[in-house]
């Protein structure tokens, strides 16, 4: 765990705007040694202005944490300007809703691409680099907190592509961790699961490439529905970005795995693993909302 972050260094994707950006902020005003990196280059700027304001060092890096190429060109800029890093936050994140056989093979490259081989990326990229560094130094400490999202740990329905891509990012993460304590005490990982947060995540699309656009597809019913259940209920998201990065950096200190930003939402966990449990059809989502349910059932169904 790392209980000093004075002079540390961290790489943040998605560091433009939501978590990333809070966590830098945090990061900050630790005195740590700052790598921002966002694929939005205005946002990606403004960031990097507020974070040299503070007097910390910093490096920022337009990259697609998609693409193995550019990844491999930022860790390589990391290894030579700060050395292994202490703390990597892969954070970069889309999202697409609407009914699973409805999505197309570019939305599914383009989020599947972001959401899972970038973590991918980031993990075996800089792992070897931390653990090289720790097998140097047996007071260096590291930690990678990788984001998924609840909708890792549950299915809701007409969000099939997204809930895929967080599953995904939560075996991974789980799987570090084990495979971390097989080899080193010095590095640990996290796995943020966020519930609706205000952040930037229900506009994603602002910064789809075009090669990964669908040109001559019109979004479906579904998707617009989608969509506009995204936009209103990460709006209305009652916890901040901020409280949630400083969740992250307490994680890290505390050296704790599960990082959840709204620990009641973990009921509905309970209720998937026991129908996993009890070999049980999956339970209705909506069984305590059931007026919401029978909307979105009444909107899919009408001609």
């Amino acid at each position: 765990m790392i209980t000093d972050f004075k002079n540390k260094s961290a790489v943040l994707t998605g560091a433009g705007s939501g978590f990333g950006l809070e966590c830098a902020r945090i990061g900050a005003g630790l005195g740590m040694n700052l790598v921002l990196v966002d694929v939005q280059q205005d946002a990606l700027d403004k960031a990097t202005a507020e974070m040299e304001a503070t007097g910390v060092q910093v490096m920022s890096r337009k990259v697609d944490v998609s693409s193995s190429d550019q990844m491999e060109a930022l860790a390589a800029a990391v290894q030579q300007r700060f050395g292994a890093p202490h703390f990597v936050f892969n954070n970069a994140g889309v999202g697409a809703g609407g009914l699973v056989w409805e999505n197309s093979v570019k939305d599914w490259e383009w989020v599947l691409g972001v959401n899972v081989w970038g973590v991918v990326h980031g993990v075996r990229l800089f792992t070897p680099m931390m653990l090289a560094a720790a097998a140097k130094d047996p007071a260096y400490r590291g930690h990678i907190v990788n984001t998924a999202s609840m909708a890792g740990l549950l299915n809701p329905p007409n969000m099939g592509i997204y809930n895929v891509s967080k599953h995904a990012v939560v075996s991974l993460t789980e799987t570090l961790y084990q495979d971390l304590t097989l080899v080193t005490d010095q590095i640990s990982a996290s796995v943020l699961t966020p519930f609706f947060v205000a952040t930037g995540i229900s506009q994603s699309h602002r910064n789809r490439p075009q090669d990964m656009a669908d040109t001559n597809a019109r979004p479906t019913k579904s998707q617009l529905i989608g969509q506009a259940m995204s936009d209103k209920a990460v709006g209305s998201g009652k916890v901040t970005a901020a409280v949630v990065a400083q969740m992250v950096f307490d994680a890290i200190s505390a050296n704790q795995f599960y990082i959840y930003s709204h620990p009641k939402a973990i009921g509905s966990v309970q209720t998937r693993m026991e129908d996993i449990l009890l070999a049980r059809n999956p339970t209705d989502p909506f069984k305590d909302k059931p007026e919401i349910g029978a909307k979105l059932k009444t909107a899919l169904r009408a001609d």
